[in-house]
């Protein structure tokens, strides 16, 4: 992908992402913890698979 492009893409989803996030606080917030749960769920299971190696 071009460099402008790809910077151009950047933008609009920076933009999308600003709008988003002042139409619906409530809603973005749910979104970014919902992604936040499945983040650290997955550190979790590593951990969890992890130890059990070491069993």
């Amino acid at each position: 992908m071009p460099g402008k492009a790809k910077t151009i893409l950047m933008w609009v989803v920076i933009v999308f992402l600003l709008y988003a996030v002042v139409q619906s606080p409530d809603r973005a917030a749910d979104i970014v913890q919902a992604i936040w749960d499945v983040i650290l769920g997955a550190f979790q299971s590593f951990g969890q698979f992890v130890q059990s190696l070491m069993k």
